[in-house]
């Protein structure tokens, strides 16, 4: 408590908490707002299907809820996490990339505003196909399949039509931009945050639906099972390989610079919930393609479509399924060194540190402390991954084992992922607060013990 009100106690911070707060609160409110132009008796055909768990379920731990609703926000932010995840691999094959990476400021500037473009472009072919499918009916967004319906009604026409799809694309205009704002004025990563907003909303709402089909005495047995989850998670989110760094002393004019010590920190999850989130946007992607393909109309035989999409169904969305297990698994792996070998380049590391005169005791500077810092760096983010993995893996399969296929089992099936994306925004924006603190004298949120101690021994 004393912590929060030092946050309050500063009038800056304090408006930047307020202003995060009412970005969350107008996004929660536009994800409750249809699109116009729909049916809106038909949203509640939609809702009652997403209750049945599948597709739909999944793409509500993304939106909020807003795809049920089909809201202005109901395309949610994932567009531009697909956008940044082919703006990074692209740095790899297009030399101009690679150039802005390395301007500082100004390259990163450029960088972000093509990547805005490719969200907005991306955006735009998601709204096109998803109000596509919701007009041709959309029979394979049940658990089961059934009978399509058309969100239009008798209303459609091609001004309605792209009506629709020209809200859902700048309603994700308009949450890119909160993300945007956030991050320059308000507390956190904007683009996080809103992630963090999404996937929390859905927690309430599922804790209900457990306790409605499986009663009281389930919903706390998985209670307590996510609390020691968001415990590990905290413990391995925190964890941190220092590598020692010795500096040389030179001589400048009459001073004399360096001899210090000092460590470079390699987290253990380097990645973060980034990995989790670019697997995620992965698999979405193969979601949305099989419901856009033709469904069958009723008294037809089943096409090769109706056989995909069942498919997707039956192995890409369900938490039971071993390919679902070893897919997803594989990406978030295979996300986790890719990001991380962005984020931290061996190379570039130790030619800094030689310039700089620095050295890893009993490592030859140049070639073999790159060796050193990449091998070290591949031995510790495999079990963060691997950690990842499991956090997101685990849980669902032994919830989707234990309650069956149920509504709750589908719809708890992505709370594994829900805690790591929510727990590592929570944990970045804490220790931005904290370093927020700590600027103007005060005790932050963690360590406050340690910070006390140290305070009161000077």
């Amino acid at each position: 408590m004393s912590t929060l009100r030092n946050v309050l106690k500063i009038p800056e911070l304090r408006n930047k908490l307020l202003f995060t707060l009412f970005m969350v609160a107008v996004y929660r409110f536009g994800s409750h707002v249809p699109v116009p132009g729909i049916d809106l008796g038909s949203i509640r055909d939609l809702e009652a299907r997403a209750e049945e768990g599948g597709v739909l379920s999944f793409l509500q731990a993304f939106s909020g809820g807003a795809i049920t609703q089909f809201a202005v926000f109901a395309l949610g932010i994932m567009p531009y996490i697909t956008a940044s995840i082919i703006m990074q691999i692209l740095a790899v094959v297009i030399p101009k990339l690679e150039q802005w990476q390395e301007q500082g400021a100004v390259g990163q500037r450029k960088i972000t505003q093509w990547t805005r473009y490719l969200g907005v472009a991306i955006a735009l072919l998601q709204g096109t196909g998803i109000t596509y499918l919701f007009h041709t009916g959309g029979g394979g967004f049940g658990a089961r399949g059934g009978v399509g319906f058309d969100l239009f009604g008798e209303s459609y026409n091609t001004g309605r039509f792209a009506l629709v799809v020209l809200t859902l694309t700048a309603g994700f205009a308009l949450l890119m931009w909160f993300g945007e704002v956030i991050t320059q004025r308000g507390v956190g990563n904007g683009m996080s945050i809103l992630i963090f907003a999404s996937v929390v909303s859905r927690l309430p709402a599922n804790f209900a639906t457990v306790k409605a089909e499986s009663g009281f005495t389930a919903m706390i047995l998985i209670a307590l099972m996510f609390i020691a989850l968001l415990v590990a998670i905290v413990f391995v989110e925190q964890g941190v390989r220092r590598i020692p760094v010795q500096f040389a002393k030179r001589q400048v004019g009459r001073k004399m610079y360096g001899g210090q010590s000092t460590y470079i920190p390699l987290k253990v999850n380097g990645a973060g919930v980034i990995s989790i989130i670019f697997a995620s946007s992965v698999l979405y992607l193969p979601v949305i393609i099989s419901q856009i393909l033709p469904v069958n109309k009723a008294g037809e035989p089943e096409n090769w479509a109706f056989h995909v999409q069942k498919f997707v169904n039956d192995h890409l969305v369900r938490s039971t399924s071993p390919l679902y297990l070893t897919f997803y698994g594989l990406l978030i792996v295979a996300f986790a060194y890719f990001y991380t070998a962005i984020q931290f380049d061996p190379h570039k590391q130790a030619d800094q540190i030689r310039k700089q005169g620095g050295f890893i005791p009993g490592i030859r500077p140049g070639y073999q402390t790159e060796r050193y810092l990449a091998k070290i760096l591949s031995r510790i983010t495999l079990p963060g991954a691997l950690f990842v993995a499991g956090i997101a893996l685990i849980p669902a399969f032994v919830i989707g084992k234990s309650l069956g296929d149920t509504t709750g089992g589908q719809q708890l099936g992505f709370f594994g992922i829900s805690i790591l994306i929510a727990v590592g925004v929570a944990l970045e924006t804490v220790k931005q607060i904290d370093g927020q603190l700590m600027m103007r004298n005060y005790e932050g949120f963690l360590d406050t013990k340690s910070k006390s101690a140290k305070s009161s021994s000077k």
